[in-house]
């Protein structure tokens, strides 16, 4: 058979893996992952929608190159995301009697890849597992990069570990099965790769974003593909955050706090919070000088022209006054020091990471936002 798949490579000495990209990663799944087993069987991880769509085409996947497989579905949602879930999961693994050089597979969006790479990285000090990202957000952002966790009531992503996967099998095929919602949701964090780091490919996604949003098969693969790419590169050269991989996360100091305000519910989906705290990481930066209004203007006018969520007044119900968003944003990880660290730009495709932010000026974007309302 021809491969007509595409694959990034992320170069970590020692930790090295590949990310298949492409229509049919999936059906293809065993004889990708075969070469990584010692055993001819698998653990996998998922959620009770995920397994309804696809955990047969795992199954068969696998089968066709003689692997079995037990999972373990767990409830959809964020709310997973926690103790009695991991705990859940872990015990599980343990159950099945999976071994130091055995395979778990996490297949799924963002919260079960973070569930069970964090799941991996624990049991028996630490195996192997495979992503195999099934929504946009997760094949461009989350299933990359080696960060796993689980959220505290205190704050999101708080207990965790740094654990790469072994391989990441990204079917593009796999994202006609999403509602246009969670597809846009999606959205939000390829869009961040072109506002942090690549102008070229937000020219690209203003040309393109429609049609990629509409179903264009090749766009969808150029687009994660991209954003794999960009992802690699910054997780080869700082693989456990200690300065630029903090890039990644533009939007998500204003995102975190908005996901805390809202209970981590359907109210806000994780990407309809990095695009609207993208939107307000450019309009801080424009306040402070740093850029002129006509970037943030941009930024709204594609969230907009792609029909997502763009300002604080697209959240649904109430939220806290600029003060209480404040304070949930100091629950950030990306404290230090008791300072805010805050991602911002001189340009799209130009962002930087820091500490200095005039209190006032943020106080005054959020009021401004929260009167749009």
């Amino acid at each position: 058979m021809t491969d007509t798949f595409e694959t990034v490579h992320v170069a970590l000495p020692g930790r090295e893996y590949d990310i298949r990209i492409g229509t049919g990663v999936l059906d293809r799944a065993g004889a990708e992952i075969a070469p990584l087993l010692q055993r001819p069987r698998v653990a996998v991880l998922t959620d009770e929608t995920v397994a309804g769509l696809h955990l047969d085409t795992l199954r068969a996947g696998l089968a066709a190159a003689g692997i079995e497989m037990s999972a373990l579905a767990l409830p959809p949602g964020e709310a997973t995301k926690g103790w009695e879930q991991f705990s859940r999961a872990v015990e599980w693994l343990i159950a099945e009697k999976v071994e130091r050089r055995d395979i778990v597979v996490a297949l799924g969006g963002g919260v079960i890849g973070d569930l069970a790479g964090f799941a991996a990285a624990v049991l028996r000090r630490g195996v192997r597992f495979v992503q195999i990202p099934t929504s946009l957000l997760a094949q461009v952002d989350s299933s990359v990069g080696g960060k796993t966790g689980i959220n505290s009531p205190l704050g999101k992503n708080l207990i965790g570990a740094f654990h790469q996967p072994s391989l990441v099998l990204a079917d593009t095929g796999v994202l006609e099965t999403l509602t246009p919602r969670d597809f846009l949701a999606g959205y939000g964090e390829v869009v961040k790769y072109g506002l942090l780091g690549d102008a070229a490919f937000f020219d690209w996604l203003e040309d393109n974003g429609p049609a990629l949003a509409a179903g264009d098969r090749a766009a969808r693969i150029r687009a994660v593909r991209r954003s794999c790419e960009m992802k690699a590169g910054i997780v080869e050269r700082d693989e456990t955050e200690q300065g630029e991989r903090a890039l990644l996360n533009l939007g998500h100091t204003f995102c975190h706090a908005l996901e805390a305000a809202t209970g981590y519910s359907d109210r806000l989906l994780h990407g309809e919070g990095v695009a609207i705290g993208c939107a307000l990481a450019f309009e801080l930066s424009a306040r402070m000088g740093l850029c002129s209004q006509e970037e943030p203007s941009r930024v709204r006018a594609h969230l907009a022209a792609m029909g997502m969520k763009k300002d604080l007044a697209d959240i649904p119900g109430d939220l806290p006054d600029a003060e209480g968003l404040i304070a949930l944003m100091a629950q950030d990880k990306k404290v230090q020091d008791g300072k805010l660290r805050f991602i911002l730009a001189r340009g799209i495709g130009e962002a930087f990471v820091t500490s200095d932010v005039d209190a006032g000026i943020l106080r005054a974007v959020l009021e401004d936002a929260l009167s749009g309302r």
